[in-house]
Formats: structure tokens, sequence, C-alpha cells
């Protein structure tokens, strides 16, 4: 399902109270209802040279977005052209960044500040009755501003509705960030890149991710993308599920097509 068709298959799902419904749109793009909001996290639906496949809609289609989550300003995941798009084409959405980016991203997208809430490590906003937490991602390195002290990369924890995901953004495992995570553990969803990282990819600009995080926190199901866009970096989500059985046995892995809903009670 592709297009329109799939929006208003979106549009239309009938979503339970309490409940979470997903869907993949590839990448580490998802849209996520729950607790009366519809939510896209990472959102690239942009024609880019080198995608492996069409995006599953245009941007200027979205009409149903009440928040957007940015995790950090790289085209696959802050997508500029989607960006404006949306805010057009959704008025009533709110975007979700890290406060770092904030000031520019609304000079160079024209989105209005008030339509931005800036994130950073530790910080807690409630948005459309959703309360959005932020935790520091480390996209190969846990950068910091020296001057603010803020964080380029996030990564997000979203409850509302008795449901409540994390959404990892591009992350590798860093000293006392499980200790961050486990404060908001157990999690219903927990989506994760699982590109993973090498030598030859870092030396040509490729920045790495973990590949294997949920075991220890025991989601009531782990989500692995961010392995399937670009030919140069792909990963395997059939070894993730099989490391997650031999591991850690008994947590749910989803590993399914584009654009397919995935409930969660």
């Amino acid at each position: 399902m592709q297009g329109t068709e799939l929006l208003n298959s979106i549009n239309d799902y009938e979503v339970k109270k309490e409940q979470l419904v997903f869907w993949w749109l590839g990448q580490l793009g998802y849209v996520i209802r729950m607790a009366g909001c519809v939510i896209y996290a990472d959102p690239f639906l942009s024609e880019l040279e080198g995608r492996l496949f069409a995006p599953p809609f245009k941007a200027e289609d979205v009409r149903n977005a009440d928040i957007v989550l940015g995790s950090h300003d790289h085209v696959d995941h802050i997508d500029y052209d989607t960006w404006k798009a949306i805010a057009k084409s959704s008025p009533q959405a709110v975007f979700v960044l890290p406060e770092l980016l904030r000031e520019e991203i609304s000079g160079k997208l024209d989105i209005p500040m008030e339509r931005l809430v800036g994130m950073d490590d530790g910080k807690s906003v409630v948005v459309k009755g959703v309360t959005i937490h932020g935790i520091a991602a480390a996209h190969e390195r846990l950068d910091r501003d020296d001057e603010t002290g803020r964080y380029p990369y996030m990564s997000y924890i979203v409850s509302g509705g008795g449901k409540c995901f994390y959404h990892s953004g591009d992350t590798c495992v860093y000293e006392g960030m499980m200790t961050k995570l486990r404060a908001f553990a157990p999690f219903n969803v927990m989506f994760v890149p699982i590109n993973g990282r090498d030598a030859q990819r870092y030396l040509t600009g490729c920045i790495g991710n973990m590949t294997f995080l949920c075991g220890e926190l025991k989601p009531s199901l782990a989500v692995p993308g961010h392995y399937d866009m670009f030919a140069g970096n792909l990963g395997n989500p059939i070894l993730f599920k099989a490391y997650l059985e031999a591991k850690y046995p008994g947590i749910p892995c989803w590993i399914g097509e584009r654009g397919e809903p995935v409930e969660v009670q």
C-alpha cells in the first residue's frame, strides 16, 4: 500500500483506548498513533538520490500529523523538504528537535519558533497530551556543544494513554545511557537502529549506530530499523532477531513490511 491509500488507512485505522499502533516508513521513520495523537518519528519522505525504494507517500499529503519528532540534523532524520511540507499541510503539527538546532532550523525552514519544541538531555515536555522525554544520543560519539552544553543528537521517550515507546534516533551505547533508560522501562516498543558500524563506513563519513540494545531493557516489542535505505549502510534484521532469541529469549521482535499496521496492546 502506497500514497494517499496508505495515509487514508492510517487515518481510518481503529486504535483502541490504551493501544499503540505503528507503521514503519523505512529507515528509522515511523508513524505512531497513541493517546489520540498521530506522531511522525524521523519521517524521511524526500526523493533523494541513492534511496533503494521510493517514499511511501508525499509529505505534502500528510494532513494528520500532530507531532513530528526529529532526532538530529541528517536528511534521513530531519528531512528539510519533508518538514517544510508537513508544516504547511498539517498546520496543527508541532515539531520536536534538539534545542541546540531550534533557532537554526526555524530560520532555514521558515517554521515559526512557537511550533518548534526544543529538547535536551533530561528535559521533559507535555505536547498535545503526551509526555516527551529527551535523552542525549551518541551518534558515534557523545558530542556536546562547548558554548551551550547542549546535545546535537537526541533519543526520545514518549508516553501517553498507558503506553510508552523509545525512539533512539542514531546512537551508540555510552556510559550512563542504560541507567537513564531504566528509569522509564519497561517500554511497550523500542525502535532502534541496527546498521552497526565499522571502519570502512566510518572512513567514508557514514557514522555508525549500536546494533544491539533492547535485551537488557526487556521491552514488550523490539523493532529494528535503519537497515534498508542505502546500499552502503545496510543491516540484517534476521541476525538481530536471532541474537535476541539466543541471549534474551522471550522478547518479541517485529520484522515486517513498510506500511503494515502493527498493534501493541
